[in-house]
């Protein structure tokens, strides 16, 4: 077996496009968050200005997925939960952050397979941010 083949996670960042793929979904969420009002509840849990939360977001996708680790390099280790812990995150904000991320995902046009897999992978991680009871 070769050592040169890349790992799953390094296809899935080329599967989505690279950077430009990423930041694609990431600008759409963000849009999606901002303009729709069955998101209002999430968005009013971000700062008035998203730039941060965008590049956030897309600095922790990169690397998440076998690309830069532009948010390690940045901030360190993710820490994802530790982070969101001042945030309130039931199952209203959980599913609603789903909710945008199914939409934004669908918006990219990406083959079905590649929103399924993503989709699985953020269900966990929505759930697992959840701090509060409902």
């Amino acid at each position: 077996m070769s050592t040169d083949s890349p790992t799953p996670a390094a296809r899935l960042f080329d599967l989505m496009g690279g950077e430009a793929g990423w930041r694609a979904l990431v600008d759409r969420f963000y849009d999606l968050m901002e303009m729709d009002e069955r998101f209002a509840l999430i968005r009013s849990l971000h700062p008035d200005q998203l730039e941060g939360s965008r590049d956030k977001l897309f600095w922790f996708l990169c690397g998440w997925s076998g690309g830069p680790n532009h948010y390690i390099e940045r901030f360190g280790h993710p820490r994802l939960r530790a982070r969101h812990l001042p945030y309130p995150i039931g199952e209203r904000e959980r599913d609603q952050w789903l909710q945008c991320m199914t939409q934004a995902l669908q918006d990219q046009a990406l083959p079905e397979p590649l929103q399924k897999a993503l989709l699985e992978s953020f269900q966990g991680t929505a759930d697992w941010m959840r701090n509060r009871p409902g």
